[in-house]
């Protein structure tokens, strides 16, 4: 007779995928990786993402998917930015946001820098769906300084689904670390925040709270909101962070 036996206090099945919540430092491993480079990073997924064309009520958008990894706990998970080919405008005020190469952003219907002694002239234009949440990361992924420069060579390519520029980036930004905050979705699946990306050096985690006190800066997820240490999040254990229902999102291609 062969028993593998544990002790009792050690859980064994039904606990899932570990989750963690709190903020984390990781390194990005992939971005948009095919199944096949999914598997070769350990990563089991059951089908070939998807990443383009992807239906969202009346619009049609694209999906950057980076996956990250944190060394110290051995955990690997994702975030989505949701990119358009498309300007991005106000219908209401006719106004277009508009973005320069060291990654400034503007609203107006003209060029910011005729209005703004802050915003400089060098590489400006109107800017697409998605590029500000992606420029933000990138700052903070490649730690550009203050007055440094940050744009996509090819920035329209990128925003219709072709990212051979940004996995660049992942071999030559793999020694680089970001600070993300982590939490939980229905107790099963990771979520991570994307209104805000920290930095290793200074680190200032004080900016996750301002971003979460902004108006449109909530996270759609359960954290302790008191806490902000990584830990791996138990349910009854961590008081959860109020925050409103979460639209549909594409989490269900798990194993």
């Amino acid at each position: 007779m062969a028993i593998q036996s544990n002790a009792s206090d050690v859980q064994v099945g039904g606990g899932g995928i570990p989750l963690y919540c709190g903020i984390a430092t990781m390194n990005v491993i992939a971005v948009n990786p095919s199944l096949g480079e999914l598997h070769s990073l350990g990563i089991n997924l059951k089908q070939e993402p998807n990443y383009t064309g992807i239906q969202m009520g009346e619009q049609t958008k694209n999906k950057l998917v980076f996956w990250v990894r944190n060394a110290e706990h051995e955990f690997t998970t994702r975030f989505e930015i949701l990119v358009e080919p498309n300007e991005r405008a106000e219908s209401k005020t006719g106004k277009f946001q508009w973005i320069n190469k060291f990654g400034q952003t503007a609203w107006g219907t003209e060029n910011p820098s005729t209005q703004y002694e802050w915003f400089k002239n060098e590489g400006v234009r109107r800017s697409y769906a998605g590029e500000e949440m992606l420029i933000d990361f990138m700052k903070t992924w490649a730690n550009v300084g203050r007055d440094g420069e940050c744009a996509i060579d090819d920035i329209k390519a990128v925003m219709t689904g072709d990212v051979h520029e940004l996995k660049q980036y992942v071999t030559a930004l793999k020694e680089n670390r970001v600070r993300l905050l982590l939490g939980a979705k229905d107790d099963k699946y990771q979520q991570v925040y994307t209104k805000h990306f920290g930095r290793e050096k200074p680190r200032r985690d004080d900016l996750f709270i301002k971003s979460l006190n902004d108006d449109y800066g909530e996270f759609r997820a359960d954290f302790d909101a008191n806490d902000f240490n990584l830990k791996r999040w138990e349910p009854g254990v961590v008081t959860p962070a109020e925050a409103e229902p979460a639209a549909a999102e594409s989490a269900g291609d798990w194993i």
